[in-house]
């Protein structure tokens, strides 16, 4: 077969560095010669791109490529065949399997799988080059890995087994993909990683640091800076709420605490006490008081009492984050949380719904407070039937209904309404 004619499809899930990893593979293949396509029925080769962080996620990844047709070659990367590469093995038909990230080393396993080859790559986590072609899921957003792989030991996760240890790029790398991208149109970067705050602790660089080289690139845009560990963020806390100062930068803090006790923190190997995380909340809302606060709470981890509970639905009641993104635990292969029991499933239900619903409670209190508010938006996609969805300087979703489309404008607003998870809005 020549590569000319062999049509693609490229499917993401999971987190956004992993579909900055799909936007690459699309990027790679596609300057390849090969045709990327928009659905897996139109394409000779499918390349599902994984994710199995918990045991719901792998069981719907792994549902959906047992249902791949049997006349379509599947090739499959990310990190579920490095966690979990034996039930791949025993329940799906594949023709190709590489791990996470893969860059242009796609192109060689789909090459030698047009072929007739059946290829198994699992080999050493490397980083692809940053400035590699890429398809963008969203041409207004550009979603930059700024390091793979973390410093971590958490109990509970087996992405350090995909991802490996902390490798980071350095500031000029990325500064000039951002670059790259805001030429190609972007309005919005997102800076991801597993955990952004140990950026560049491989490489004498910091969060900060790097934050204030992409702030001096010139243009109209946004940072949005992914996810980082409160431990990380204690050793740099003043520089890095000064890098956050500059105007470019969305006043968004994505810090999970997990839970708000320190004995099932301890048990997680969580590195922070919840004292820390509040030291560092404290902080950024000293300085900037609208900032959203994104935090993750596993319910049920083992380990887990009432009283612990309980200590963690005071935490979240006291701390209010505007967003609080509640998992039940799963345990997950080769971690030490696997061999440390299971609380009962139905109260691990119950724990769940009960935090999610005073999060809710929380959530929609702390968006009525944005009512009347005026200001710029960035509208970067599409919303439910005819709406337009953006973001305000602190990163929280603007909603405005009907008329043409917003995408990649920066529109002035004022806020109307308010629901747990949007702002509802009109144009000025």
């Amino acid at each position: 077969m020549v590569e000319g004619s062999l049509r693609v499809y490229v499917k993401s899930f999971g987190c956004s560095a992993n579909l900055a990893d799909g936007e690459v593979i699309a990027g790679c293949l596609q300057e390849a010669g090969f045709e990327v396509v928009d659905e897996p029925q139109d394409a000779e080769i499918l390349v599902y791109n994984t994710c199995a962080v918990k045991s719901p996620t792998e069981n719907r990844v792994m549902d959906i490529l047992r249902k791949a047709p049997g006349d379509k070659r599947l090739v499959v990367t990310g990190c579920l065949p490095l966690i979990n590469f034996e039930r791949l093995r025993n329940e799906v038909a594949f023709d190709g399997v590489i791990g996470p990230a893969p860059g242009d080393r796609i192109v060689e396993v789909l090459r030698r799988v047009a072929a007739g080859e059946k290829v198994v790559f699992l080999g050493d986590a490397s980083k692809p080059d940053l400035c590699l072609p890429r398809v963008p899921l969203n041409p207004v957003v550009s979603v930059v890995p700024i390091n793979y792989g973390c410093l971590g030991s958490c109990s509970y996760c087996c992405v350090h087994f995909a991802r490996g240890r902390l490798r980071s790029y350095s500031v000029d790398e990325v500064v000039e993909r951002v670059k790259q991208d805001l030429v190609s149109g972007a309005k919005e970067v997102w800076l991801t990683s597993q955990d952004t705050a140990c950026y560049g602790m491989d490489i004498g660089a910091s969060l900060a640091d790097l934050l204030a080289r992409v702030c001096e690139v010139e243009g109209k845009f946004f940072v949005r800076v992914g996810m980082m560990n409160p431990d990380h963020v204690l050793g740099m806390l003043d520089e890095l709420v000064e890098a956050y100062t500059c105007s470019k930068v969305f006043k968004f803090l994505h810090l999970p605490v997990q839970s708000g006790d320190d004995t099932v923190l301890g048990l997680m190997n969580r590195r922070y006490t919840v004292q820390e995380f509040k030291t560092v909340v404290e902080a950024f809302r000293q300085k900037f008081p609208r900032l959203t606060l994104s935090t993750d709470v596993i319910c049920g981890f083992p380990g887990e009492t009432e009283a612990a509970f309980g200590q963690t639905k005071r935490f979240v009641a006291e701390v209010e984050p505007d967003v609080v993104n509640v998992s039940k635990f799963f345990s997950r292969p080769g971690t030490p949380a696997e061999n440390m029991g299971s609380l009962p499933p139905a109260e691990v239900n119950c724990r769940s719904r009960e935090l999610a619903e005073l999060s809710k409670r929380i959530s929609f209190e702390k968006n009525r407070a944005w009512i009347g508010w005026t200001g710029t938006a960035l509208f970067d996609e599409k919303g439910k039937g005819e709406s337009w969805m953006g973001r305000n300087f602190a990163y929280k979703p603007v909603v405005v209904k009907g008329g043409e489309s917003l995408v990649g404008r920066f529109v002035q607003v004022r806020v109307v309404n308010s629901f747990s998870t949007y702002l509802e809005a009109e144009i000025m």
